[in-house]
């Protein structure tokens, strides 16, 4: 990591992050504790030029927090590092649940896009759509093209698990395997109770 010198901590978003999220004890006591009376912190991304003003309430973030990861797109198995740039001034870069950098299309998009409708932007580059059937519930086994997929930022052939979140925020980790003799990706191991805990109708 560029400049890794840089005082840092990373956070895997977990349910409910969008409420808040804490900052490590470490590193509040050691940058944070004491050392200013700021309680707002900047945060910054290379997704796009604007700056995101957070409040600090002891040792979490809270106000404009849901702002940030709304307009990022964060999900439940993400992972952001914080890294401390001075004067409460925090660079944030997201990593997926692979543990890659999620790489952002456009640069100033996300501002851009929510000043347009005046509601937040998505993206949707690695949604799919499924059947729920009879075979594939006792197989406990999807499988799909996931149209998109050879383009998609959030998935590739390397990918062994995903994460499956419905609209409440729950979450459910399946396996993920590619076959290239077919082309196609298997989603196993999970698929099942995914769709008994939603309901999902056949």
């Amino acid at each position: 990591m560029p400049n890794s010198h840089k005082p840092h901590f990373l956070k895997p978003l977990l349910p409910d992050f969008h409420s808040g999220v804490t900052i490590p004890l470490g590193f509040f006591s050691q940058h944070i504790e004491g050392k200013t009376n700021q309680k707002t912190w900047k945060l910054r991304s290379d997704a796009t030029d604007q700056t995101w003003e957070v409040i600090q309430e002891g040792r979490r973030l809270t106000g404009g927090w849901k702002d940030f990861t709304t307009a990022h797109d964060l999900q439940i198995g993400d992972i952001v590092i914080f890294k401390h740039e001075g004067y409460m001034v925090f660079h944030v870069t997201p990593f997926g649940p692979s543990c890659c950098e999620i790489q952002y299309t456009h640069s100033h998009i996300i501002k851009e896009e929510a000043d347009a409708d005046d509601a937040p932007s998505f993206s949707f580059d690695y949604c799919f759509q499924a059947e729920v059937t009879a075979s594939n519930l006792k197989e406990d086994r999807l499988v799909s093209r996931f149209s998109g997929a050879t383009t998609c930022t959030a998935l590739n052939k390397q990918c062994q698990e995903i994460i499956l979140v419905n609209k409440e925020g729950n979450s459910w980790t399946v396996s993920l395997r590619f076959s290239e003799a077919d082309g196609m990706y298997y989603i196993r191991r999970g698929w099942r109770k995914f769709c008994r805990a939603n309901r999902c109708a056949i």
